[in-house]
């Protein structure tokens, strides 16, 4: 589910894992992260930035001509900056037609673009490919920021490291769009991952994984590892540390630390069950419905952790009162403005962990998913000499929890749709100077409830089940 909270972070790798069912063989396909565009000269207003001043705690704050901690304007950033999201490389026809194109499993359309745009590259070409039929169907999709149309039809589509030969896909030509593609994007279209329910125009176009699971004999299965939590002083360079063949890969015990699932309690988007949040060791102690409210989802294209408005609101006030800056701007919460200090300093120690309850496969339990400051305190990279700014990984939503990039940068994370489950455990690239930036804990709970959040059917939200907008 794509939206466009996006600022730019150097490159790192990201990986796609499928295995085989019938060979035991691990497919690693490697994935690149496009770091999108941030023009500092017109996105931030740097005005108030007259002086400097050396804060209580050591670090060095951009101040107001009146002494006061002031948060750099964002100006024109009403939907961030444009196009930072993971993307596969596939070719796509007969012959092969390259193409980038974002994973996303927030929705269930594979689509690519079809037509000319001013913001891509280049486009699939239907002309030129022998294997292109068409449906006759048209077909549009909304998204959490931007939209395209365009026409259903079905090609061949392979993918460069992946299993050997192609499979019969459907694809969504993409002949108009509004606010999809962006200046400068290195993608052409989006890989939705999610369940048929999302697809449009309806349920009967399967999408793409449950057409490679059908063909190839694959199990049910696949995982990512995001590894985009950067830039950060002192974090390495290179690839996630996995093997290229594991026969046991999907086994807690193939994988470093420990591995947890929770229930996907409805096959549309992968949903799962929040039961608590926490903010340093503080329980928000809001019912866990609030959680759960409209829906709690797990999305790779929805780049920052986004809550329920009430749900925002107590951990805004939970992290600025734990937080050793005092009068933090609300423009710095709400997204339109950064945080600066002079470059070498780092926030990070100012700011409290923050830490999700899941409900675990075992209904009595839970497990707990911690993200470090440098997960959401994010840097801002390319700005000003001379300062480092920093910019809120969390926002407010309408429409239900997303478990976007923010926090899945932590983890290495299943879908097992197969046992509709969904995994996490420690990502081990997830690190900063050397030292994990996420952690994963568990069990917590033992029938009696988990703090305030009891272990039991209660935190289900009543709007489950409504037909989706992706």
């Amino acid at each position: 589910m794509p939206n466009s909270y996006e600022m730019k972070l150097v490159l790192w790798a990201f990986w796609l894992y499928l295995c085989t069912g019938t060979s035991n063989t691990l497919y690693t396909i490697p994935l690149k992260i496009f770091v999108g565009k941030f023009n500092s000269s017109v996105n931030v207003d740097w005005s108030h930035l007259n002086r400097t001043e050396k804060s209580d705690n050591g670090l060095s704050l951009a101040s107001d001509p009146a002494g006061l901690v002031n948060f750099l304007d964002m100006v024109n950033n009403l939907k961030g900056d444009a196009g930072r999201g993971y993307y596969l490389e596939m070719l796509l026809g007969t012959p092969g037609q390259k193409v980038n194109i974002l994973v996303d499993t927030g929705s269930s359309n594979f689509a690519v673009a079809a037509a000319p745009h001013p913001y891509i590259t280049h486009y699939f070409n239907r002309a030129l490919s022998s294997s292109y039929s068409s449906s006759g169907r048209t077909v549009a999709v909304r998204y959490t920021q931007g939209n395209w149309a365009g026409e259903l039809g079905q090609d061949v589509l392979s993918i460069p490291q992946g299993p050997s030969g192609s499979v019969a896909v459907n694809v969504a030509a993409i002949l108009s769009s509004d606010g999809f593609f962006l200046p400068g994007v290195n993608w052409q279209g989006i890989l939705g991952l999610a369940y048929s329910t999302l697809a449009r125009p309806d349920s009967s176009v399967e999408p793409f994984f449950a057409s490679v699971v059908r063909q190839t004999g694959l199990p049910d299965v696949f995982s990512l590892q995001m590894c985009g939590a950067g830039p950060r002083p002192g974090r390495r360079r290179g690839r996630p540390r996995w093997r290229q063949s594991d026969p046991g890969w999907h086994r807690a015990d193939s994988v470093p630390g420990s591995m947890w699932y929770t229930p996907i309690k409805e096959e549309w988007y992968y949903q799962v069950e929040i039961l608590k949040l926490e903010v340093g060791n503080q329980n928000l102690n809001l019912d866990c419905k609030e959680y759960n409210s409209d829906k709690a989802i797990v999305d790779s294209g929805t780049t920052l952790l986004r809550l329920p408005e009430n749900v925002f609101s107590a951990v805004v006030e939970a992290i600025a009162q734990t937080s050793l800056i005092q009068d933090f701007s609300e423009g710095f919460w709400m997204g339109t403005k950064l945080a600066c200090w002079l470059k070498g300093e780092t926030p990070w120690r100012l700011f409290p962990n923050l830490s999700i309850y899941l409900r675990a496969t075992n209904a009595s339990q839970s497990f707990r998913l911690t993200i470090l400051p440098q997960l959401y305190i994010q840097p801002i990279a390319d700005m000003e000499d001379g300062l480092d700014c920093y910019r809120f990984g969390v926002s407010s939503s309408t429409n239900g929890l997303v478990i976007g990039a923010t926090v899945m940068e932590g983890f290495y994370v299943v879908f097992d749709r197969a046992s509709r489950r969904v995994g996490f455990a420690v990502s081990t690239c997830a690190e900063s100077g050397g030292a994990p930036v996420s952690e994963i804990s568990g069990p917590s709970g033992d029938g009696r409830g988990v703090g305030t959040a009891r272990a039991d059917s209660r935190c289900g939200s009543p709007g489950c089940g409504r037909r989706p907008t992706p």
